[in-house]
């Protein structure tokens, strides 16, 4: 693993909806957006969010080309510059990370809608953190971040499905975990199995982890009506001065709250209101992974796009006007990034 980076550090661094458990977007196993019976393309399609205009300048979501606010930024979202590439060191390098052979080509062609190195860089991982990644599904984010801490001396938490749950489907994802990552002790260091489900939130032991993060699960919590407990879970897990960092999918702050428990969007007054009232403070947000071209109002809701590109509802109907190259032009969701913390003085512990 150690000689796989260092010469790695050489080259140029180039459910239904309602339903307990996991949403559809679950079920191809990696918390992206997928759902019973699709297929994602080949090929995924290029965002349309960061195209240079006829100057060449390229727009960032969120600030004008001169560096100040842009008003028609998503609504609810904090617009703030993009974090700085991570300047590395060597093999704890996040880009080596991202160029290893454990990787397939498929999950690499993901990195221009995931953007792993500005996203941890804005959440501000190190090496040798404690972190909780929680329901990664296949791990595709796993395989940044534990081999990251594997090499590092940090310590890595996978919180997934109650091993106990009715569902073959969550049952089947667990093994497959397992015999992935926690059986490659080589690649991925320890990685410690712990869960999240309704009624089990102890996700790693208390005060013990630097950060905690989820990628694409806040909507699912919601419509399971678990997030509450599941953000009180995050709270007790980290130390004081923790961080917690989100992602998923954007609905529009004037989106009807319903679309919450179906379309497998969520708003950021939504995540701040359960983060905020577990406890957490607010840090800011990031635009590195908005897509403004995606509006939240799809037929099929998130699943309509991209890598999931459904084409029919349960009954097997589509609009008669749908056309799927509308929605692939269109690229993966529109995502926001939120940095909270647990406060500092949380539990009585002294002001640094």
């Amino acid at each position: 693993m150690r000689k796989t980076l260092a010469l790695l550090a050489l080259v140029p661094l180039l459910g239904a909806c309602g339903e307990p458990g996991a949403s559809q977007e679950m079920q191809e196993g990696d918390g992206q957006a997928n759902a019973p019976g699709t297929e994602a393309p080949d090929q995924p399609t290029e965002r349309g969010d960061m195209a240079p205009d006829e100057s060449g300048t390229v727009y960032t979501p969120g600030i004008n080309p001169e560096g100040s606010p842009n008003p028609n930024a998503p609504i609810g979202t904090d617009p703030q510059p993009q974090p700085d590439e991570p300047e590395g060191d060597g093999e704890m390098d996040i880009e080596a990370i991202l160029e290893g052979d454990w990787r397939t080509d498929e999950e690499r062609a993901r990195d221009q809608y995931r953007h792993p190195a500005e996203t941890l860089a804005f959440f501000g991982l190190e090496p040798d953190m404690t972190v909780v990644e929680v329901w990664p599904g296949g791990g595709w984010y796993t395989k940044v971040i534990a081999p990251y801490l594997a090499e590092g001396g940090g310590t890595y938490y996978a919180a997934g499905f109650d091993p106990e749950a009715d569902s073959q489907y969550m049952k089947d994802g667990l093994q497959r975990f397992r015999e992935t990552f926690v059986e490659d002790e080589d690649t991925y260091g320890d990685v410690n199995m712990s869960v999240l489900a309704a009624d089990k939130i102890d996700v790693a032991p208390a005060g013990s982890a630097d950060m905690v993060l989820t990628f694409r699960n806040v909507h699912n919590w919601v419509m399971n009506g678990f997030a509450e407990d599941a953000f009180a879970g995050f709270y007790e897990a980290l130390k004081p001065g923790g961080v917690l960092g989100v992602v998923d999918h954007r609905l529009p702050e004037d989106a009807d709250d319903a679309m919450e428990r179906s379309s497998g969007y969520v708003k950021v007054s939504t995540v701040r209101d359960l983060a905020e009232s577990a406890g957490f403070e607010y840090l800011g947000s990031s635009e590195a992974n908005a897509n403004p071209q995606d509006d939240a109002d799809h037929p099929f809701g998130v699943w309509t796009l991209p890598p999931t590109s459904r084409t029919s509802g349960s009954d097997g109907a589509a609009p008669a006007d749908f056309d799927p190259e509308e929605y692939a032009a269109i690229g993966e969701s529109d995502r926001f990034t939120l940095k909270f913390q647990k406060p500092l003085a949380a539990d009585g512990a002294l002001m640094e």
